[in-house]
């Protein structure tokens, strides 16, 4: 079969390959540069816990060695700390009993992110990235896309899908006549990296209406997030319109917000990078067109408030992955395929209609409760929300409402993750006896059953493996319609002894059943890989057994033909 086309070299694009590959899958990366990044400090990304985690488990590198974790985070406004959050602190239930647990996000440049991506792809042997190509034109038709590129090294590729990941201004979104309404220029932001010392090591600070006056248009707010070497992110928000952002009038902005924040002569420092960041918010009318996708920027376009838009683009690589994994060694999967669009976008399109709400009552200048009576949030409360991923503005989505969502499970019950929503990083016991993250065991194209079974921590894996339920729960997972690794758990958020949760490859939650159920779980299992593909329709038609054939096809042979397909094809 031929390799799935990605257009665009940019994390996303990247992520998707290196995803699809974890899962036998491979692709062509059409990159119009020539391959490297510049390193630009100015340029970075805040990535929350899960895409954190997605990031390290994809390149195999600690990423916390090449990005910052924040110690805490602080909220002023003028002189008054208005919030304080230091991240290593546990929450004490009785006087928080609400406060959730915060993670602290990863900031990482976005150039160094990239490059470990690519250093991972390197010796990566189903992925092709062909530089100097830029996409030109795409026809698809049933059986699959072929795509034409220019420059150096223009010609003709032949793909099984195609996912365009190239941007704002994608190629691929407007040969497909697909529509990107939305709101330009939402925000803008004057941009600094620098080398300083600081009072507040390591931690993040918005600040709101500090009481030095500052050069040029302001909108009286700047942000300082910390990166590693001592060099930190300056962003001050701009007032609306299009005022011309000097290097001179950027100097002198550096210097009076130093010298405000330590209260005295400017402390020393070194400009690294500078830059202006433009926020619009769009969203394309559609996803997916037969073989042809959208991921990332060329999707949507988010920002404001803290939010954070390459979050949500690599979200976008993590589900579309396995679902395309999936149709390409199983045959094709309309449904399953479906809910990508149906997913993701939802996802996105809340996030924007939640920042666009907030927007006026925090940019007005009116106070929260003229629009919203009776609420007692601050502002402070939703800008730091959208910073640190979390309520509506900044909290991941979950699929509850998916098309994938199993329905009228009578044995499902409640545990602390809510139905569609990431599952929690507990410790689980692997089929081979070794302990693991259940993070780790994700992306590999296979569904995951967790037996929640306290006290299995301190018994060797032979003792219990074949008493209780455990013969009975992988006699059923065996008989799943698709491949599926059986974990166990000492404890799960809100799980009671006994609770059997079955999670999605991208790891989310389907169910959570009260014991072993086989048929509540094959129902589920079912519903979560969007049904039976036409191949396991047909052979159930033919009277055969619809069960799908095993994956995990890391043969010679897929290898041979990866390569033989990711080449190009002689020029039309």
């Amino acid at each position: 079969m031929d390799p799935v086309i990605i257009v665009g070299a940019g994390p996303v694009g990247l992520t998707l390959a290196l995803a699809l590959a974890r899962q036998e899958v491979p692709s062509v990366v059409l990159d119009e540069g020539p391959g490297k990044d510049e390193p630009r400090l100015a340029r970075t990304v805040v990535l929350r816990e899960d895409t954190a985690a997605l990031m390290e488990r994809l390149t195999g590198l600690p990423l916390d060695e090449a990005g910052a974790r924040w110690s805490g985070w602080r909220s002023v406004r003028r002189r008054q700390v208005m919030r304080e959050i230091d991240f290593d602190a546990p929450i004490d239930p009785e006087t928080e009993p609400e406060a959730p647990q915060v993670t602290p996000p990863l900031h990482i440049a976005q150039h160094v992110l990239t490059g470990a991506l690519r250093a991972a792809l390197a010796g990566e042997r189903l992925v092709r990235i062909a530089v100097d190509s830029r996409l030109d034109a795409l026809e698809q038709e049933p059986s699959g896309v072929t795509a034409r590129t220019r420059g150096s090294k223009g010609t003709w590729w032949r793909g099984s899908y195609l996912v365009g990941c190239d941007g704002p201004r994608s190629t691929v979104r407007k040969l497909q006549d697909i529509r990107f309404p939305g709101r330009t220029a939402v925000e803008r932001h004057a941009v600094a990296a620098l080398r300083a010392e600081l009072p507040w090591t390591g931690r993040a600070l918005l600040h709101r209406t500090p009481p030095w006056r500052m050069s040029g248009p302001s909108a009286g707010e700047v942000t300082a997030r910390p990166l590693p070497d001592g060099v930190w992110r300056l962003d001050w928000l701009l007032p609306p319109g299009k005022d011309l952002v000097t290097p001179e009038l950027l100097v002198a902005r550096v210097r009076e917000t130093l010298t405000g924040w330590t209260d005295g002569a400017t402390p020393s420092y070194e400009l690294l990078d500078t830059g202006v960041h433009t926020v619009h918010h769009r969203l394309a009318r559609r996803w997916r067109v037969g073989r042809v996708f959208l991921a990332g920027d060329a999707a949507h376009l988010l920002g404001a408030l803290g939010t954070q838009g390459l979050d949500e683009g690599l979200r976008d690589a993590d589900n579309l992955a396995w679902k395309l994994a999936l149709a390409w060694h199983h045959g094709p999967h309309p449904s399953l395929l479906d809910s990508y669009q149906a997913e993701r976008r939802a996802v996105v399109a809340a996030r924007l209609r939640a920042a666009d709400q907030v927007l006026p009552l925090l940019r007005g200048g009116k106070g929260l409760r003229a629009y919203v009576p009776g609420s007692g949030r601050g502002h402070d409360a939703l800008l730091t929300d959208g910073h640190l991923g979390q309520g509506p503005v900044g909290a991941p989505g979950g699929y509850a409402d998916s098309p994938l969502a199993a329905r009228h499970i009578e044995a499902e019950v409640p545990v602390d993750t809510s139905v569609g929503a990431p599952v929690a990083d507990v410790r689980v016991t692997a089929e081979d006896g070794t302990f693991v993250r259940l993070r780790d065991r994700l992306g590999r194209g296979a569904l995951l059953v967790v037996l929640i079974a306290p006290g299995t921590g301190v018994w060797e894996r032979r003792h219990w493996v074949s008493a209780g339920l455990m013969p009975r729960l992988a006699a059923a997972v065996t008989a799943l319609p698709h491949p599926a690794e059986l974990l166990v758990a000492e404890s799960y958020p809100g799980a009671a002894a006994h609770t059997v949760l079955l999670v999605r490859p991208d790891g989310h939650l389907v169910t959570a059943l009260n014991g072993v159920r086989p048929a509540d779980l094959y129902a589920a299992a079912e519903a979560a890989i969007g049904g039976p593909g036409e191949r396991e329709a047909e052979r159930e038609s033919e009277g055969h057994a619809a069960a799908a054939p095993a994956s995990g096809s890391a043969s010679a042979s897929v290898s041979s033909s990866a390569s033989a397909s990711a080449s190009a094809s002689a020029p039309k």
